[in-house]
């Protein structure tokens, strides 16, 4: 069993927890260094014992560190912060003092964060008594202010050794906390693709100029440095321990910065607990000495608890997951019931009651049907398919607005309902784009643009959810030439031949250079799943990846950019002109 039972009078505990421990996985180690873990589905619901029967068992002098990472809002999934709670006090029960420290990207990526800006998660944290958190590259997409605001409403430190202001540290390096007359230090480490994986905008001055920066070096010596100098400084303060806390993940393409560039490059560290890629790999690696380390993962939304048992004699006894496979959360599935379930509850349904929350108003209807013409049944049309509408560009605006790219590009089929004249809830927002789609920013040739548009208008005059809507881009439509777009079984773009139905295509209002670069705004969907058949844009260089969905820009658009009120620019239900289909 991976949990260790030093103690006797564990049996009450085992009641109360084992359900919940039965999805952990016993662990092994492969031939390549890899730690494997193995778990089975819990099919029995157990009652939680309550807390006042279960006595704590004295002190045993050991400590476990526990942690987690990539959160993404995800409070009710997987074990959840009930489920997180009821661990730790599980662990406390049994004589074990805890830590408890986040790997970062906790406060973005579902509607509760989304509609406080990460206050409430944040609260959440409070409660659970966090000891340490990093910050992700998505702790910064609701704004610079914004996130340095969070950090003074936390409980617990953000650490960065690598994050900086006009080269100065924002925060503080490492923290050391004392658990069974042991020090143990945390070093923190962000990945320094946050700039582009999250809004550069964010990391500049009112200039323009980018003040923020977190050590993005083509060698990856400068943040190596940073790391050594504060493993090296917290062992001079008498650091039993040392735990690098990363936000780096294990893409190649994130070379020469992600985890295993860094602990090759370093000495002194015992583990890192690591995130950013959603893994959940347990590696042994040597480093820059030659001695093993280990880097621990945790995946994302609670799937799984990363843990760090440290024992009595000050070493490192056991690092790895505890994963809870099940598709229902464990704390539905367990009934686990805690000082946590409250607030958690509370937390969830104040997130629903802001779904009706009025964002703005709109002093005209935005729509996706055409507003004259009905289909043989008398049912609207669904123009947006076929055509530029009003919403189109609105949608559009927004994107663009967002990423300062050159071209947005969106199929219209990722828009799919009207905002009516009048007031706009958050909810319309959701609605009107409810599939979670990524904003992304791709540097793509203007042929691959021209090839990219012939393929969304190659079913005119038939709908295809695929056509563009679009912004910082115009062109024609002659539906007089047939359309030479081949496509495979598979409905995907292989290629163009003959006369092109895309004509006089203008970029800010200039032609369009098919040889020149253009930043091409757009959702993961579209631009790199190939979405709708677009694979015109394979190969193209990705610049910016963004937790943020289509519908939190479309909502940031409305409060920030426009003030709250959708005017006049988009009176027009046929769109601004930007599409001409002759």
């Amino acid at each position: 069993m991976l949990l260790s039972m030093k103690k006797k009078g564990t049996a009450a505990i085992l009641l109360s927890f084992a359900m919940l421990l039965s999805a952990s996985a016993c662990s092994k180690t492969t031939d390549d260094g890899k730690q494997q873990s193995s778990g089975k589905e819990s099919t029995v619901n157990s009652a939680v014992q309550p807390e006042n029967e279960i006595k704590k068992a004295e002190k045993n002098g050991e400590v476990y560190i526990l942690y987690t990472s990539d959160v993404h809002c995800g409070i009710d999934q997987g074990f959840g912060y009930v489920g997180l709670k009821q661990v730790r006090d599980s662990l406390e029960q049994q004589g074990y003092e805890t830590i408890l420290v986040d790997d970062g990207d906790s406060v973005q990526g579902e509607f509760i964060g989304t509609l406080d800006e990460g206050e409430s998660v944040i609260s959440l944290m409070n409660d659970l008594k966090y000891d340490v958190a990093i910050p992700g590259n998505h702790e910064f997409d609701y704004g610079m202010d914004t996130f340095l605001g969070l950090t003074k409403k936390a409980d617990f430190p953000y650490i960065s050794c690598n994050f900086t202001h006009e080269g100065k540290l924002v925060l503080e390096p490492y923290v050391i906390k004392e658990a069974a007359g042991m020090k143990i230090a945390f070093v923190g480490v962000s990945t320094p693709d946050t700039i582009t994986t999250s809004t550069p905008s964010y990391f500049k001055n009112e200039k323009g100029e980018y003040v923020y920066d977190f050590m993005k070096d083509e060698t990856g010596q400068k943040l190596y440095d940073a790391v050594q100098k504060s493993v090296d400084d917290a062992r001079k303060e008498g650091a039993d321990l040392v735990y690098l806390m990363g936000h780096m993940g294990n893409s190649a393409d994130s070379s020469p910065w992600n985890y295993a560039d860094v602990l090759s490059h370093t000495s002194g560290i015992d583990v890192m607990l690591d995130g950013h890629s959603h893994d959940t790999d347990q590696v042994v690696m040597k480093n820059r000495d030659g001695k093993d380390v280990v880097r621990t993962a945790c995946g994302t939304k609670l799937e799984a608890i990363g843990y760090s048992r440290i024992a009595a004699d000050k070493t490192v006894a056991e690092t790895n997951i505890w994963s809870w496979l099940n598709l229902k959360s464990a704390v539905n599935l367990l009934n686990i019931q805690n000082d946590m379930t409250e607030k958690v509850d509370h937390a969830l349904s104040m997130g629903k009651e802001k779904l009706s929350k009025v964002i703005g108003t709109s002093e005209v209807n935005l729509t996706i049907n055409d507003p004259v013409e009905k289909d043989r049944a008398g049912n609207p049309i669904r123009v947006i398919r076929t055509a530029e509408t009003n919403l189109g560009d609105f949608c559009m605006d927004a994107i663009r607005e967002e990423t300062k790219a050159q071209i947005a590009l969106l199929s219209g089929g990722c828009i799919r309902k009207d905002i009516s004249k009048g007031d706009i809830t958050v909810e319309d927002i959701y609605n009107n784009q409810p599939f979670g789609n990524h904003i992304c920013v791709i540097k793509a040739t203007g042929q691959q643009v021209l090839d990219s548009l012939e393929w969304g208008v190659h079913t005119i005059p038939d709908e295809f959810g695929g056509f563009p809507q679009v912004s910082g881009i115009s062109f024609e439509v002659d539906t007089s030439v047939k359309s030479g777009c081949q496509e495979d079984d598979s409905g995907m773009l292989t290629g163009i031949e003959g006369e092109r139905r895309i004509k006089n295509v203008l970029v800010d209002g200039k032609p369009i250079d098919p040889k020149a670069t253009y930043t091409v705004a757009g959702v993961d969907y579209c631009l790199l799943d190939n979405g709708d058949g677009y694979t015109a844009f394979n190969g193209a260089e990705m610049v910016e990846y963004s937790e943020k969905t289509d519908a939190q820009v479309t909502f940031e658009y409305i409060q920030n950019k426009l003030g709250g009120v959708v005017g006049s620019t988009y009176a027009d239900p046929y769109g601004q002109g930007r599409i001409v289909i002759k």
